[in-house]
């Protein structure tokens, strides 16, 4: 029977969760779990020979019994694992650089909570030495860029990647991600979208008023733009590459977007988006594309307008208000405050079903709409999976 959102009422089975609501008030979308959430292991359970994995058939529009649930950052500080980890291996890079420590780092939430997407740990900035843009990260200072282009000649030192010679090691970890999770979760890649890429290599890293990209921007456009064509053709290369080595989605980072004006994310940014989408979907016309952008309520529409699969949603967009922006074409991912895990595990619960219910049956992918902060508490992580994964449609 239809409801408001396009959400069907589930009925509850043993040891499972239903979604309900009062679709007499569509604007006041009320959700309750109706059994047990610390069901654990139900990807396993629901897993048939043979099938993609959840994540996967949720996005294209098949009929799933719930929402497939990751958390951007899963892998992380977070995890005394993972600070066990970094304690033994300080450098950044050293481990998101070599396969066996990507991997392992990789599979640590996958191992803790089971979600249903496994991402890559990785940076977005990774691919940057095999374009001649020396850079390190630093702890507690974050990317530095050797030698930030301020010109069209260092543009034109800029070269195209060859991911098999520079970044060798991504390949390697999602194939053996791949193996690792045969079809009980869909492993995930990422990469940095150019005009966010850019912002770091001209700021020189990090920034706060990203004064210099916009400097070059409104003062030299076609600096800017030959070098965000060079990324985008970079970055077509990596999304390709890394399908090819195992991530059976890619997600693209464009978190700096957002400090651009609707006018000019229209120049600056959406071009080359549209551009990346177009061009890996003539090769590998299958492959999710996610798009994100933190603190993208202004920019909704634009971004669903790029071609990618899904848009992931940060916390400031109410869910609802977003399916109706982008409409339901579009698969939704997001969008709970990271803050909120550190609220009670009732309050985590309620906006767990909060959130999917103004989502909708379907394309919708459960995720914060940001990254795990650092410090959250790793049983607040596991109830928030075992929540998202206990409720039923």
């Amino acid at each position: 029977m239809a409801t408001t959102s396009g959400c069907l009422v589930g009925q509850c089975r043993p040891g499972a969760a239903a979604v309900q609501w009062n679709s007499s008030r569509p604007s006041r979308i009320q959700c309750s779990v109706l059994a047990d959430a610390a069901t654990a292991t139900d990807s396993q359970q629901e897993l048939r020979a043979g099938a993609d994995p959840l994540l996967l058939r949720a996005v294209r529009g098949d009929s799933v019994e719930r929402p497939p649930v990751w958390m951007m950052r899963q892998a992380g500080r977070y995890m005394k694992s993972y600070q066990d980890l970094c304690a033994k291996y300080p450098s950044f890079r050293e481990r998101s650089e070599n396969a066996e420590l990507a991997i392992e780092i990789s599979l640590q939430p996958w191992k803790a909570f089971r979600p249903d997407g496994v991402i890559l740990f990785s940076d977005i900035l990774t691919p940057l030495t095999g374009m001649n843009i020396p850079f390190d990260i630093l702890a507690g200072k974050g990317p530095v860029i050797h030698k930030p282009i301020t010109s069209m000649a260092d543009v034109d030192e800029v070269t195209e990647l060859c991911p098999e010679e520079a970044v060798p090691y991504v390949g390697q970890a999602l194939s053996s991600l791949r193996a690792e999770v045969g079809n009980e979760a869909a492993v995930l890649g990422f990469v940095g979208a150019p005009f966010t890429l850019a912002s770091y290599i001209i700021e020189g890293g990090s920034s706060k008023h990203f004064a210099k990209i916009k400097r070059l921007a409104f003062g030299s456009p076609e600096i800017l733009h030959a070098l965000l064509k060079k990324l985008a053709e970079s970055i077509i290369i990596y999304v390709r590459y890394q399908a090819d080595k195992g991530a059976q989605t890619v997600q693209i980072f464009d978190s700096w977007a957002t400090h651009l004006s609707p006018i000019d994310f229209e120049q600056f940014s959406l071009p080359y988006l549209k551009q990346i989408v177009s061009e890996v979907k003539k090769t590998h016309p299958s492959l999710p594309l996610i798009l994100y952008a933190s603190g993208s309520g202004g920019l909704l529409e634009r971004l669903g307008s790029s071609g990618v699969d899904i848009v992931s949603v940060d916390w400031t967009v109410d869910m609802a208000e977003a399916r109706q922006r982008l409409g339901r074409d579009v698969a939704v991912q997001g969008n709970i405050d990271p803050g909120a895990l550190f609220g009670s595990k009732d309050f985590i619960r309620q906006r767990v079903i909060d959130t999917v219910a103004k989502a909708g049956r379907g394309k919708h992918i459960l995720n914060l709409g940001h990254g795990v902060l650092v410090g959250t508490p790793e049983e607040n992580v596991a109830h928030f999976f075992e929540v998202g994964k206990s409720i039923r449609y």
